[in-house]
């Protein structure tokens, strides 16, 4: 599972990087250049881990290279933690948002054939502005089915690793783990090339930047492979690149965030998760197992056009790669305590920690929404980008007859989030006619319904 196909990774022996100057690393030394200056201004420091320049850290010295300087939003529109009130309203503005357009645009969405269900809900301000199910869950007269509501249950796909992020972040705050921990301390099995494992820390674990080739061996997962055997085998993959030094996003390797935090707890992922974020959010309809999914009271069947799937179970075994559903109030409710609502269960420090952009990343693809997103990077489970020179935050979620998206501004506390149970590569272009609306820029067709 990616977050956009389910087509099988390259296998075992990667091409060898493209020699050269390393841009991803510069762009890496670049961030915690300007992280270094703001813990020199306010005295910042992670709680129960060192600062951000330790816990990047490198195998070896770091080579003697010169950075390239990155757009001036990308580091103004990170404001350290002492610059945010988190949870407290701000000023009172007109709302922008057109919410009969936005309902005339979605139902248009609706009539094509390869959509079947969707869920949607939209923050400004911090509060939710609209919250709607449209079409079907599939499997009509089945338990659980009928049209699709605001507490239907889909899959969040790999949305699932802001959960696995946010989880790890704050038992780094209570101080059972540090960031900057070799990853081999708390995961007994991912293995990496030269023992890598035990020089890649827990930042760069979350970060997608273990230096093997991307994907790896999610085919083998797909095939009903043990992921933790599978973690064992990633050892024998040459090295993509030295830990830290380059972006590859990862399934199976970034599911040792679920080893990492069950021995930190003692307790199951899930259960951790549910206990120390899901019920404290009010996320009564969240879980990280098919059981919790196909037992839902309604529950949305997965499609390919109208054909209905098999619900598979592969990704459910990495659950802190792509194993939570919910429904979309309930990921509504998880939108706005990551943009600093709820204080009581996320502070501000901790979603500073999990937001800031850490390094550089591909471009996800050729669709206009996608190239109008600029200066892409990844933080702690969740990527950056910038839009008409506005940060966001946001990620999406691909398994087989699901997708899912969730894209906010932080600073305006204003996003939106979808889940659907088909793969229609439409709904990515809503949010920017979304944001057009925010910002007061010209309406565009981004889903490309008119083509």
């Amino acid at each position: 599972m990616s977050e956009a196909s389910e087509s099988p990774p390259p296998q075992s022996r990667p091409p060898a990087p493209v020699p050269g100057f390393n841009w991803g690393n510069a762009a890496e030394i670049v961030v915690a250049m300007l992280f270094v200056a703001a813990v020199l201004a306010v005295g910042v420091r992670f709680a129960g881990s060192e600062p951000e320049r330790v816990a990047i850290g490198r195998a070896g010295p770091a080579p003697a290279v010169t950075a390239p300087r990155l757009p001036a939003v990308a580091a103004a529109a990170v404001p350290a933690p002492q610059q945010v009130t988190p949870g407290a309203p701000l000023p009172p503005n007109p709302s922008t948002i057109d919410i009969a357009f936005l309902d005339g645009r979605i139902r248009q969405l609706m009539n094509r054939k390869d959509m079947v269900g969707l869920g949607v809900v939209v923050v400004e301000d911090g509060a939710v502005r609209y919250l709607k199910g449209f079409g079907s869950t599939g499997g009509e007269g089945e338990p659980g089915s009928g049209a699709v509501t605001p507490n239907t249950v889909f899959r969040w796909a790999s949305v699932s690793k802001g959960v696995a992020a946010t989880m790890v972040a704050k038992l780094a705050e209570e101080g059972k783990l540090s960031l900057s921990d070799p990853v081999s301390r708390w995961s007994s099995s991912l293995k990496l090339p030269g023992d890598d494992q035990n020089v890649a820390t827990v930042t760069q674990l979350l970060s997608q930047r273990l230096g093997i080739v991307k994907n790896a061996y999610d085919d083998k997962l797909e095939d009903n492979e043990d992921p933790r055997a599978i973690r064992t085998m990633l050892g024998g993959l040459d090295r993509f690149c030295r830990p830290g030094q380059c972006w590859t996003y990862q399934n199976v390797a970034y599911d040792a965030a679920s080893e990492v935090v069950q021995k930190a707890t003692g307790v199951d992922y899930g259960d951790a998760v549910r206990q120390s974020l899901f019920l404290p959010l009010g996320m009564k309809s969240a879980s990280t197992t098919r059981e919790g999914l196909v037992s839902a009271r309604s529950w949305a069947r997965p499609h390919i056009g109208q054909r209905t799937l098999e619900v598979k179970e592969a990704y459910y075994r990495v659950p802190a790669a792509g194993g939570v559903n919910s429904s979309i109030a309930d990921l509504g409710r998880w939108m706005q305590a990551q943009m600093g609502m709820r204080n009581d269960v996320l502070d501000e420090q901790l979603l500073w920690t999990i937001h800031l952009p850490r390094i550089e990343t591909a471009r996800r693809s050729r669709a206009q929404a996608d190239v109008a997103m600029e200066d892409g990077r990844y933080a702690l489970g969740w990527r950056n980008h910038v839009y008409r020179g506005h940060r966001l935050v946001g990620h999406r979620g691909a398994v087989s007859g699901y997708r899912s998206l969730i894209l906010f501004d932080p600073a305006l506390r204003t996003g939106i989030a979808m889940l659907w149970n088909s793969q229609s590569p439409k709904p990515p272009g809503l949010p920017l006619e979304l944001f057009d609306m925010v910002y007061k820029l010209p309406r565009h067709d981004w889903m490309d319904l008119a083509g």
